[in-house]
Order: structure tokens, then sequence, then C-alpha cells
């Protein structure tokens, strides 16, 4: 049976705490310039996705999901790229809907639990390779090991995943970035995804309405009226439950790692299960005390991070 692995992630001394860890990275970490070609591909219900493709002519295909409010080209998304790309395999980076400065076609947005795309996506990239792995970052690490776990058919050429800063309990996460000192990370995204709201109710006027927008002042809230019921939930709280990755767990059938840093602010304790890590066959646990959200700085600036190490060794290694 995997065990929950322990690994000691060493910082940089001026990174001092969790949320240095978080935030340096995501705002001053340098671009990288990178070949990416873009598709666009059209969804089975007439919507369109953009995919970045890195092309090494390889048999291996890395599939990476972003975060909320992120998309293909934010800098840990192309760092993941870069590393891998450097490393022979070939990588595709993936825009959720309406994450690739332009706005989808249809009034639903993305949301955690959106596994239909990732299947899309995965299948019609998958076609040209022997070998596919899944690498997702925050809300993508939910979306990917959620897929993972579901009942349905998927292609047998995924063999491995990674998922990095997963809030595996939505519900207890999202209370804990929308309480004390991490609600500067909760206004952070309530801003995007109002502006894009209101951007969307100018296209679908009847289907999404705006006047509870200043009402909304927390990712619940948020969930509560768009999310949920947008994408065909009761509510917030019924969305978080049917889409929590954490359920999920026990039933994927492939190796994949979940690599939660102890001091991310985004976390709650039920994001930390690894009582139930023990009994899992095929879920590695890897929880070091530091690094942040989607953080995990090298300690020299010019260094591989750390994420990408750890998601490389462990997608090339014989577990």
């Amino acid at each position: 049976m995997p065990v929950v692995k322990k690994t000691d992630y060493e910082y940089p001394k001026w990174l001092f705490n969790g949320h240095l860890q978080t935030i340096i990275p995501s705002l001053f970490r340098d671009p990288h310039s990178l070949p990416f070609e873009r598709e666009r591909v059209t969804t089975p219900d007439g919507d369109f996705l953009d995919l970045d493709w890195l092309r090494n002519s390889s048999q291996k295909l890395v599939i990476i999901s972003h975060g909320l409010e992120g998309n293909s080209q934010r800098p840990y998304m192309t760092g993941m790229a870069r590393h891998f790309f450097a490393n022979g395999f070939d990588v595709l980076n993936w825009n959720f809907r309406g994450c690739s400065e332009e706005l989808n076609n249809k009034p639903i947005f993305y949301h955690s639990g959106a596994t239909y795309d990732l299947d899309f996506v995965v299948g019609h990239a998958s076609q040209k390779y022997e070998s596919v792995y899944l690498i997702g970052f925050s809300l993508g690490g939910n979306l990917t090991l959620k897929y993972l776990g579901e009942k349905r058919a998927r292609t047998p050429k995924i063999k491995k995943a990674v998922a990095i800063s997963v809030p595996l309990h939505l519900e207890s996460a999202c209370i804990k970035i929308s309480t004390g000192e991490n609600i500067m990370y909760a206004k952070r995204f309530l801003k995007t995804l109002k502006e894009k709201v209101i951007r969307k109710a100018m296209k679908f006027p009847d289907e999404i309405p705006t006047g509870m927008l200043r009402k909304i002042k927390t990712l619940q809230d948020f969930d509560d009226h768009y999310t949920g019921p947008l994408h065909g939930f009761d509510d917030a709280h019924d969305y978080y439950e049917q889409n929590s990755s954490l359920y999920f767990l026990d039933q994927i059938e492939v190796p994949s790692l979940i690599l939660n840093a102890q001091n991310d602010p985004f976390l709650s304790d039920r994001c930390f299960p690894i009582s139930l890590g023990r009994k899992l066959e095929q879920v590695w646990m890897d929880f070091p005390k530091y690094g942040g959200h989607v953080g995990f700085s090298p300690r020299k600036k010019a260094d591989i991070y750390w994420s990408e190490k750890r998601a490389f060794e462990f997608i090339t290694s014989d577990q």
C-alpha cells in the first residue's frame, strides 16, 4: 500500500511564512518564453476551449490544468510545462471555459468539478500518444482527482497524475480562504469573478442576473448565487459536496500524488486526510510543512521549482 510520504521542502529563508511563499511566486515569478502552439477546439455542446501545445514528437504527453481564475500561461503553468518539455515530453496546457482572454459561447463558466471538459480534452489530445499524464494545480488538481475517481470510461493511456495545492474538501477550504487574514485572497478572486459575471450578463442577460452582485461578499456567496445554480446544483453546499475530490480518492485506479503544503493558507484540515491516505491503493500523499499555495519557490532563483521536480520525479519513477 502507498505510504504517506513526508518530504522536507527547503524554502528561501526570506519567504518565512505561508503567505510570502504564496504571494511572491504568484506576483513576481518571471514568465517563460516557450514555443506554444494554440489550438481552438469545439466542445460537444458547441462551446470552445483553447489549448496550448509544446511538441517534441514524443509518445508521452503531459496535460496540465490551472487553478481558479488562472490560465494556460500563468508562470506556475509554464514553469511545469518547461520542465517536462525540456525532458522530452510533449505538453498541453489548456484553458478552462472563459479563461483564455475571450468569453466562452455558453452561459456556463468552468467550475471545480467540470470533468466533462477535462474528459473531452484528454480524449482529443491523447489519440497520437502511448502514455498520458495529468497534472493539476489547486482547482485544476481537484478537477483532475475527481475525474480519475469518477465511474466513467477513460482512456487506458492515462498512466499517472499529480495534484498540487488541492482543496480536496471544497466547502471547508472555501471557509478557510474567506476568514481572517486569508480573506485577501478571496477578495482578489471575487473581483475578477464579478467582472466576468458582468461581461457574461451582457451576452446572456436572461440567464445571468446581476442584481445581487453587490451583496456578494465571500466566495461562498458567489458559489451560492452563481457557480452552483448556473451549473445545475442547488446551492453552494450542494456544489461543494458533489464536486469535492476527497470523496473520489478511494476510486482512483492510477498512481496519483497529492502535494499539499501544511502552511497553505487556502487549505483546511480536511485537505490533509492522512488516515485515509494510509488505506488507499493508488494515491500517494506528500504534505511538506512549507510551500504555501502553488508556491514551492527554489532557494536560488535560477533553480527549478521544487513542485516541478517532485512532479517529474513521481511521473518518471517506478511507482
